[in-house]
């Protein structure tokens, strides 16, 4: 973790400094996260390489584009990065609606559907750990113009890199299924489901430890199985 004083100037409140305190007292065991990261992100990425392989091509044949996809997203700091997915939507996606995906988008393709029931779409975000973007648990990575809605007690959350799943991942696996009906879904999410997800992410950062970690990567695998 940086220094208090060397956190970004829209980070230095109140509400953070709360949080930021917490951790502050787990910086042994943050250190022990980034190399747990390290270590089961390599050994992953080398025993499902085949896997990789098989879905890119998978991908490739049932539509037009590339294989990976590519956004900018939000991780620790505030900083931005270009997060890594299989592709499960048609080419320039972002462009025809919104930056959230509802159920029964008409943008996902058919291996997409497949692969985003099992999260296999996540896959590619392995890279990102071992880049240091983002880590297995943590607050999920937001597009920029959802961090810009944040409150400053939800910017506590960029205290910790970007993660793969959270609690609230687990809590709202189905989010495709709320927004299904939802005239705007930019707005339906902005004001009702992000606000009620940085509630377990907050709680997540009270309540951090290395082992409830490695808890939550158990019940997402559980979630996704069920």
């Amino acid at each position: 973790m940086r220094k208090w004083e060397n956190l970004p100037p829209f980070m230095q409140v109140d509400e953070v400094r709360v949080y930021y305190d917490i951790l502050e007292k787990h910086r042994s065991s943050l250190l022990f996260k980034r190399i747990f990261d390290i270590i089961i992100a390599g050994v992953l990425i080398l025993i499902l390489s085949p896997l990789f392989l098989i879905l890119a091509l998978i991908i490739k044949v049932d539509s037009k584009g590339p294989a990976i996809y590519q956004q900018t997203r939000v991780t620790i700091y505030g900083r931005e990065f270009r997060i890594f997915k299989f592709r499960s939507m048609v080419v320039e996606a972002d462009r025809e609606g919104t930056q959230v995906t509802t159920n029964g988008d008409t943008r996902i393709t058919r291996v997409g559907r497949v692969i985003r029931k099992y999260r296999l779409d996540e896959l590619p975000q392995l890279v990102n750990i071992l880049c240091g973007d983002m880590t297995f648990v943590g607050t999920r990575p937001e597009v920029v113009k959802y961090v810009r809605k944040y409150t400053d007690k939800m910017k506590a959350t960029l205290l910790l890199p970007a993660g793969i799943t959270s609690l609230a991942s687990i809590a709202y696996k189905d989010e495709e299924k709320l927004l299904k009906s939802a005239e705007d879904a930019d707005e339906i999410y902005i004001k009702q489901i992000l606000p009620e997800k940085m509630k377990y992410n907050l709680k997540a950062l009270r309540e951090f430890s290395l082992w409830g970690d490695i808890k939550i990567m158990f019940r997402t695998v559980f979630a996704v199985l069920k």
